[in-house]
């Protein structure tokens, strides 16, 4: 497995879907693997997307955790936060497929992105990544924290993913 890579574009990812188009995640898995979507509630985020998302220290977000597979094996955990104000009493909040995914019920809901911020990280896995991703003590992990901005420049989405290392990560993105 270690020789297969996983392409992405990031910017299929913060942008809305055409009508019955599936979202970018799904797309993608159809290609490569698959996702499961494990878990939606609120949470007390973690501090660098509480920051990201510019919450007070006692805020919750709603967050949405996903397992990313390639053949039928995890290989990325993908959480994507939002504040309550924006998720609740949405399909943000319930645990279900979206329908064209986040990018479109947000663009839906007003929310779209003008700007995406985003950071990588190589460390050491932590023991809930080493048991969600079968990886060995001592393993690293590569962790990307995109947080994607609307047009006036508030945050309304953070996504913090966490890949089996070592990857390769290649960025194209056509700004139109």
């Amino acid at each position: 497995m270690a020789d297969k890579q996983r392409q992405s574009d990031s910017l299929a990812y913060v942008s809305p879907r055409s009508t019955g188009e599936a979202d970018a995640w799904t797309a993608e898995a159809q290609h490569q693997g698959g996702q499961r979507l494990t878990e939606v509630a609120e949470v007390d985020p973690p501090e660098a997307v509480a920051k990201a998302l510019g919450l007070a220290t006692s805020e919750k977000a709603v967050v949405r955790r996903r397992t990313i597979l390639l053949d039928g094996a995890p290989i990325e955990l993908a959480d994507s936060y939002y504040p309550p104000s924006i998720a609740r009493g949405t399909g943000l909040a319930e645990k279900r497929k979206i329908k064209g995914g986040a990018p479109t019920l947000l663009a839906e809901l007003g929310y779209r992105a003008h700007h995406v911020s985003e950071d990588l990280e190589f460390r050491k896995a932590d023991d809930v990544e080493r048991t969600a991703l079968s990886l060995p003590e001592g393993a690293d992990v590569l962790t990307l924290l995109r947080t994607t901005f609307a047009e006036d420049g508030s945050p309304f989405e953070v996504q913090l993913m966490v890949m089996k290392a070592p990857r390769r990560l290649h960025y194209e993105i056509e700004v139109a």
